[in-house]
């Protein structure tokens, strides 16, 4: 009876970690899909490595859903924690889905606003690593945690900036070639997907402080 009831008991560390296991993954499948875009031989490298980054989220993810419906008290709102996992998993769902369609499209050459572009996935997951230990003390780490979705939505801000520059060289580049434009016109929605889907954390990010603060 008595371990029944441990059972129920609060399991915030649960969570906490999950969080940051799930923050890792993301931060080196970023990682990773920045070094594809470096062509050539880094391509093939560093596929794999986001497919298998990809996994390790999925399963924290299940965790985290799994331990939502089982902890009796959870460190906040149980909608939070799914919204703000689900949204986590989005954006490194994405990176897959941009890291094949470059093996779909056998693009092997990519331009300085891509790459820029893959800069700023990377800083965004480096920031949600640093925000999930700080949900711990929601309270106390507020003001750093309002930076951070402030600092994401800024980079999303200058991808977005990147993607239509871009995009416009791609075309005036592309002239006769309207199969070149097409498929890095696709990269480029994929890359700008994967800021957008970061930007969706920051927000959940936000709406946990103003609910706890």
């Amino acid at each position: 009876m008595l371990g029944w009831f441990q059972r129920l008991l609060p399991k915030e560390e649960r969570f906490f970690d999950l969080f940051t296991g799930h923050s890792e993954a993301i931060v080196a499948g970023a990682q990773a899909l920045r070094a594809m875009l470096e062509g050539g031989e880094a391509i093939a490298r560093n596929y794999q490595m986001v497919m298998d980054r990809e996994h390790d989220a999925d399963v924290c993810t299940r965790e985290v859903l799994i331990a939502v419906r089982r902890t009796f008290i959870t460190p906040f709102d149980r909608g939070n924690i799914k919204d703000l996992i689900t949204a986590m998993d989005n954006s490194i769902d994405q990176m897959q889905k941009t890291a094949k369609a470059i093996l779909l499209f056998d693009v092997t050459n990519f331009t300085p606003q891509m790459k820029e572009m893959g800069d700023d996935i990377v800083q965004c997951a480096v920031l949600v690593r640093e925000a999930m230990p700080l949900l711990r003390s929601i309270s106390k780490e507020a003001g750093r945690l309002s930076a951070i979705t402030e600092q994401i939505s800024s980079l999303e801000g200058r991808a977005d900036e990147m993607h239509d520059t871009g995009l416009r060289e791609l075309y005036l580049a592309c002239g006769a070639n309207p199969m070149g434009f097409f498929i890095g016109n696709e990269v480029y929605d994929h890359l700008e997907k994967v800021v957008d889907r970061f930007d969706d954390v920051a927000n959940e990010i936000h709406g946990i402080v103003i609910d706890h603060v």
